[in-house]
């Protein structure tokens, strides 16, 4: 007999756990599917910043979603110990963004103003001001904005609270799952196939990250989408040598618990390949250097790689299948799925319920940059 769903999420990543928590927080009967292990990709590779100001100019819809989704983590912290035990390691204290040239200097004027007149904070300081506030910094920086706003969480750990709230709520999770295909009637989607059979629901969700795209090609359905690999390390320090997030748009150093920091990332795109190079290690530890010379005495501890979904245009794609009824999907998050998982869990979740969602995602519809790739017939 084939088990039937109020809804099916296909995907057991940062942002599968977190439609699929909101889902069966609203008392809905949900299955989750994962083709590998729990936040095994890039949720897990990710350094976990919360760099809504850092990241973004202040301008455009993507912005004003991930200022929405930053100011739910509080609140989200304390709802997941509750729920699933889970401390998803929020900091904040803030994120420093590094000018080394007179030219990032002067873009951290300009974009400092757009984030005033969006009522955001964003403290423009001199090299020496912001040595005083993190003194490990080198003597090449001489200039640095500091966003108060902008944090960080334990990304896998995030991923994980979200995936065991969900079970924890009635969730049934099943790992090393495939979905090959959908079944469909009428224009309306009625389940999916798997290795393990067929389960069936009439709302599927796809949130497969970099891997959504093959799926749903199989359906007609082609994204302007690609993978970029990224690639990070990690260090220890007896002492710790910052408390605060350093970003600049070739590095970040983002410090976590006992001297730990995670230095990345590399920006290497069309290629699922996880192999972490000599070449982009090489990179990271050079940009790092330049930025906290005294990271060369760290204690290594070892180095990975994620595969992240970027778009043509950078917005992810949030909404329900153009042509198919019940089809949802929820993938392109690039650099932000850790910021942007609170608010893409509840918006998707309102979409499946039927509900105008709660934030303007008009900007991340599917069918804005999509085109048809030999359409079945419905």
């Amino acid at each position: 007999m084939k088990k039937t769903y109020d809804a099916i999420v296909i995907g057991g990543g940062v942002n599968g756990g977190a439609i699929a928590f909101n889902l069966a927080k609203r008392g809905m009967k949900v299955l989750l599917l994962e083709k590998d292990g729990l936040a095994s990709k890039a949720s897990g590779a990710a350094a976990g910043m919360l760099g809504a100001q850092a990241e973004l100019d202040g301008e455009g819809p993507l912005f004003q979603l991930a200022r929405t989704s930053r100011g739910m983590f509080t609140d989200l912290a304390d709802e997941l110990k509750m729920t699933s035990g889970i401390d998803i390691g929020l900091v904040n204290k803030g994120m420093l963004r590094l000018a080394l040239t007179d030219w990032e200097q002067q873009e951290h004027h300009r974009i400092s103003e757009i984030h005033k007149q969006n009522g955001e904070l964003a403290e423009l300081l001199t090299g020496e001001e912001a040595r005083k506030r993190e003194p490990a910094l080198s003597n090449e920086v001489i200039g640095a904005m500091y966003l108060e706003k902008d944090g960080q969480v334990a990304a896998l750990q995030l991923a994980l609270g979200f995936l065991k709230s969900a079970s924890a709520l009635g969730c049934v999770i099943k790992e090393y799952v495939e979905v090959h295909s959908f079944h469909f009637s009428n224009g309306k989607v009625t389940g999916v196939a798997t290795n393990e059979g067929d389960f069936m629901s009439s709302n599927v969700v796809v949130t497969g990250g970099a891997w959504s795209e093959k799926l749903l090609m199989k359906i007609g359905l082609q994204l302007k989408m690609y993978p970029v690999k990224g690639e990070c390390f990690s260090v220890r320090t007896e002492v710790p040598l910052l408390s605060s997030t350093i970003f600049t748009p070739g590095c970040y150093l983002v410090p976590k618990k006992g001297g730990r920091i995670i230095v990345g990332a590399t920006v290497i795109p069309n290629t699922f390949n996880q192999q972490v190079t000599v070449e982009g290690i090489s990179l990271l530890m050079g940009n790092a250097k330049k930025l906290v010379p005294s990271i060369s005495l760290a204690e290594w501890e070892g180095a990975w790689a994620g595969i992240r979904p970027q778009t043509a245009d950078g917005l992810p794609y949030l909404g329900e299948h153009p042509d198919y009824r019940g089809l949802f999907i929820a993938t392109g998050h690039y650099r932000n799925g850790i910021l942007l998982s609170p608010i893409t869990g509840e918006v998707m979740a309102d979409l499946i319920e039927g509900k105008s969602p709660s934030a303007d995602i008009s900007s991340f519809r599917i069918d804005r940059t999509t085109k048809e790739a030999n359409p079945l017939r419905r």
